[in-house]
């Protein structure tokens, strides 16, 4: 029997508008109404265009954003009533996010180690450090580093704490792609090796075929099309194929004017 570590069910995200309707500023629905879980050892791959609801999805099962309805469970304890015993096993990392700036690598990334209460914390850091090639970087200041370095330091503090469930927001993106590449190969055997769970969001198709088994496409907040990335392209290229070809998929979707699922 399979485990849900996380289940979202009627999730719904609106927030004031700048457009004027007949009876003055409405609403724009970022998350409409969308349902949706993730298995225990699953790595789950999320797309969808700018602006069609992907962060906020996330910011709503980090409890950083409110839902303005609909449910996030996760390990079996609803978040809204639990966030804290959650948050301990969970973590986040995100192109857009830094670490503090002023203080260097390993300070930073013993802060969160305190925060999220991590054993032997300076054999995790350094542990991670080397696995991700930054043992040389830990005395330099973040704000020194370049934008490919801050995303690894960024991805070493997301796994200080084994997460059960891990939520990557482009977490390559300042990446080259010898080193997306092996942070690929080198997040898959972590994962592997945990049973970690990972949402897993990137405009870079090739990513989220390497890593993803299942794949949500949600555009203007609802969600568009679902089931692992060689099923999307028989389903939406209507084509016999071996091999998984989701940027095609990703540009099919997103202009498509049906109704979602």
């Amino acid at each position: 029997m399979t485990t849900k570590l996380l289940e979202v069910e009627n999730l719904t995200k609106k927030f004031p508008s700048s457009v004027k309707t007949s009876e003055g500023k409405g609403e724009f629905t970022a998350v409409d109404d969308i349902s949706f879980s993730v298995s225990a050892g699953e790595i789950v791959g999320l797309l969808g265009p700018n602006g069609a609801g992907k962060s906020t999805t996330i910011n709503c099962l980090l409890g950083v954003i409110k839902p303005d309805s609909g449910s996030v469970t996760v390990f079996g304890m609803d978040l809204q009533k639990k966030r804290t015993e959650i948050m301990q096993k969970v973590n986040y990392c995100s192109a857009e996010y830094n670490l503090p700036w002023h203080l260097t690598v390993y300070e930073a990334l013993l802060v969160f180690c305190h925060l999220y209460s991590v054993k032997n914390a300076k054999e995790r850091i350094s542990e991670l450090l080397g696995l991700f090639e930054l043992e040389d970087l830990r005395n330099k200041a973040v704000r020194e580093l370049s934008f490919g370095q801050r995303a690894r330091a960024n991805l070493v503090k997301s796994l200080l704490n084994r997460p059960r469930l891990l939520l990557l927001d482009e977490p390559m993106a300042s990446m080259d792609p010898d080193i997306v590449d092996k942070g690929i190969k080198l997040l898959k055997k972590i994962q592997k090796e945990n049973g970690m769970s990972i949402i897993y969001t990137s405009h870079n198709m090739w990513e989220i075929e390497q890593v993803a088994s299942n794949v949500i496409f949600i555009n203007h907040g609802k969600v568009m099309a679902q089931g692992s990335p060689l099923e999307l392209t028989k389903q939406e290229l209507k084509l016999e194929t071996k091999e998984p070809d989701l940027r095609e998929v990703f540009i099919r979707l997103t202009r498509r004017k049906e109704k979602p699922l």
